[in-house]
C-alpha cells in the first residue's frame, strides 16, 4: 500500500549511531571544509593584492584594490557558488548523488589549483585570470551545499539526523580557521625569509618580489584536501533514497544499504512500484501541488594601519584575526548546534539565533561612536563575534539542514540547491553593496575609489533589520525533528495515517 515504508528506508530511520555515519560525516564534511577555506581565503590576501598590482609611487597609502576590482575579486566566487547550487542541485536528482558529488570535487580541485595562475603579469590581465577561475570554484563548491547535504540526510537515522547534518556543515568553521592558520604560517615563512621594512619606511621596498607567491600558495592550497577526499567519496554507494524512491531499483537500494548496515534486508521491489504510481508522486517540482506543500519552505582596531606593516606583515595580521575569530565564536557556533539540534529542535535554534544576531546587530549600529574609541575596541570584538556565534548556533547551520529534510527525495537535492542559493544570494549582495554601503557619507572620508555612502552605522542597523525580517520568516519553518524524511515530505501515501507498523504520517 501507499502507506508502507520500504523495510530498508525503515532499517536506516532505525539503525543506531554506527561507523558508517561518522565515516559519511567526515566524507562529506571534508567538501564543506575545502568550501569554506576556499571562498574565505581570498579576504586573506585581497590587501596584499593591492600593495602588488595597485601601488601608487609618492602616495601616504599602500596600493588598495580599485572598488570595481575588489567587488568582484571578493563577490565571483558567491556568484559561482549561486549558479553551481542550482545547477548541481538539480542534476543531483537526475543523475544521482554519488555521481555529481565526484564532478563538483573535480572542478573545485582544477579550479583552487588554476586561481593560484595568471595569463600574463599586469593588473588587468592577473585579475582577470583570477576572477575566472574563482567563478568556477564557486560553482563546484555550490553544487557541494546540496548534495553533501542530501546525501548525509538520507544516510542518518531519525533520531540523530539534524546532528549529523549539522556536524557537516559545521566543517565549514574548521576550514575558515584552516585559512587563517596556513596564512600565518605562510606568511611567518615569507617574511623570515625576506623581510621588508614598513610602508612608511620604504613604499616600494615594503612589497617583496616574493609577496607575489604568497597569495597564490595560499589560494592553490585548497586543492589539497579536495583531492584527499576524491578517492573516499567515489567508494561511498548511492543513498538508498535516491536508488530506492527516484531509481526505483530497490533491489540495488537493499543490497547497498544490507553492505553498509551489515544485516540483512529483504528486496521490496512491490512497494517501491506501489509508492512510485501512488498519488502522492503525481505532482512536479513547478505544480500547485508542490506549492501547496512546499512552497513557504524557500522562502575593528586591533588590526594596525597599513603605513605601519609591510605586505606580508599585514597578510599575518589579517590571517590572525579571521582565525581568532572562527576559534572564539564561529567554530563554537556550529558545534552548539551540532550538540543541540535534535533536542531542542531547528525552530527553537533558528529563532534564537535570529533573535541575537538581531539584539547584538543593534548593540553595535545604535552606540556606534562609543565602539570607534581605541579603549573600546575589545567590546567591540566581543560583540561582533557573539554575532557570529548566534549566526552559526542558529540559522547559518538550520538553513542548511531543514532543506535537506522537508522536501521529497526527488526533489530533494534540487530544492535544497534552491534554498541555498537563495541564502548566496544575499552573500553576493553584501560582497557587492556593503563596501558601497558602509563608507562614509562624507566624500572625503571615503576609501580611495568609492563613492560616499550611508556610512558603518547606518550599514549595521539595516542588518539588523534584515535579521528582525529573519525573525518573522522563522515561523514558516516546519519542525522536522524526530521524523522520517518520508513522514515530513509525505511520501509515504496519499492521506494521513497513524503510526501502524511501518505506517507513518505524512506531512500534507
Amino acid at each position: 500500500m501507499p502507506g508502507d515504508q520500504l523495510q530498508v528506508l525503515n532499517a536506516l530511520d532505525v539503525a543506531k549511531t554506527q561507523w558508517y555515519h561518522f565515516t559519511a560525516i567526515v566524507i562529506a564534511g571534508m567538501g564543506f571544509f575545502t568550501d569554506a577555506y576556499d571562498l574565505f581565503c581570498i579576504s586573506l590576501v585581497t590587501k596584499l593584492l593591492g600593495r602588488i598590482y595597485y601601488h601608487v609611487p609618492g602616495s601616504l597609502e599602500p596600493g588598495t584594490l580599485p572598488p570595481n576590482v575588489a567587488a568582484a575579486v571578493n563577490g565571483v566566487a558567491f556568484c559561482g557558488t549561486l549558479t553551481g547550487q542550482l545547477f548541481f542541485g538539480w542534476l543531483g536528482d537526475k543523475l544521482g548523488r554519488k555521481k555529481v558529488y565526484g564532478m563538483t570535487l573535480m572542478v573545485m580541485v582544477i579550479c583552487s589549483v588554476a586561481s593560484g595562475l595568471s595569463f600574463g603579469h599586469k593588473p588587468k590581465s592577473v585579475l582577470a585570470t583570477l576572477c575566472f577561475f574563482r567563478f568556477w570554484l564557486g560553482v563546484g563548491i555550490g553544487g557541494d551545499y546540496p548534495l553533501s547535504a542530501t546525501i548525509m540526510s538520507e544516510y542518518a537515522n531519525k533520531k540523530t539526523r539534524g546532528a549529523f547534518i549539522a556536524a557537516v556543515f559545521a566543517m565549514q568553521g574548521f576550514g575558515i580557521m584552516a585559512g587563517g592558520i596556513f596564512a600565518i604560517i605562510i606568511s611567518a615563512v615569507f617574511e623570515a625569509k625576506f623581510p621588508a621594512p614598513t610602508y612608511a619606511e620604504d613604499a616600494l621596498g615594503s612589497t617583496v618580489p616574493q609577496a607575489d607567491f604568497v597569495w597564490r600558495i595560499i589560494l592553490m592550497f585548497g586543492a589539497l584536501p579536495a583531492a584527499m577526499t576524491y578517492y573516499s567519496r567515489s567508494k561511498m554507494p548511492e543513498t538508498a533514497r535516491y536508488t530506492a524512491l527516484v531509481a526505483k531499483d530497490a533491489k540495488q537500494a537493499a543490497s547497498d544499504m544490507a553492505r553498509v548496515l551489515q544485516v540483512e534486508i529483504e528486496s521490496e521491489q512491490q512497494i517501491v512500484e506501489e509508492i512510485s504510481n501512488g498519488k502522492s508522486k503525481d505532482f512536479s517540482l513547478f505544480s500547485k501541488e508542490f506549492m501547496k506543500r512546499h512552497g513557504l519552505h524557500f522562502a575593528i582596531g586591533w588590526i594596525p594601519p597599513a603605513q605601519t606593516m609591510n605586505a606580508i606583515q599585514e597578510v599575518f595580521k589579517i590571517a590572525r584575526a579571521q582565525t581568532l575569530i572562527a576559534l572564539c565564536s564561529t567554530v563554537p557556533g556550529y558545534w552548539f548546534t551540532v550538540a543541540f539540534i535534535d533536542v531542542i529542535g531547528r525552530f527553537a535554534i533558528q529563532l534564537m539565533g535570529f533573535f541575537f544576531m538581531t539584539v547584538f546587530m543593534f548593540a553595535l549600529a545604535i552606540p556606534y561612536d562609543h565602539w570607534t574609541h581605541k579603549e573600546n575596541r575589545i567590546g567591540f570584538v566581543v560583540m561582533y563575534s557573539l554575532t557570529f556565534f548566534f549566526a552559526n548556533f542558529g540559522p547559518n547551520v538550520t538553513t542548511f539542514v531543514v532543506p535537506a529534510e522537508i522536501f521529497p527525495a526527488r526533489f530533494r537535492s534540487t530544492c535544497h540547491g534552491i534554498s541555498a542559493a537563495s541564502g548566496k544570494l544575499g552573500a553576493i549582495v553584501g560582497a557587492f553593496g556593503f563596501l558601497y554601503l558602509a563608507q562614509s557619507p562624507d566624500k572625503n572620508k571615503t576609501s580611495a575609489g568609492y563613492p560616499p555612502g550611508i556610512g558603518v552605522r547606518n550599514s549595521l542597523i539595516m542588518l539588523g533589520v534584515v535579521n528582525f525580517l529573519g525573525i518573522l520568516f522563522t515561523f514558516l519553518v516546519p519542525e522536522a525533528k524526530g521524523k522520517s524524511l518520508e513522514e515530513i515530505s509525505g511520501e509515504n501515501g496519499e492521506s494521513e495515517n497513524t503510526n501502524n507498523g511501518n505506517r507513518t504520517v505524512p506531512i500534507v
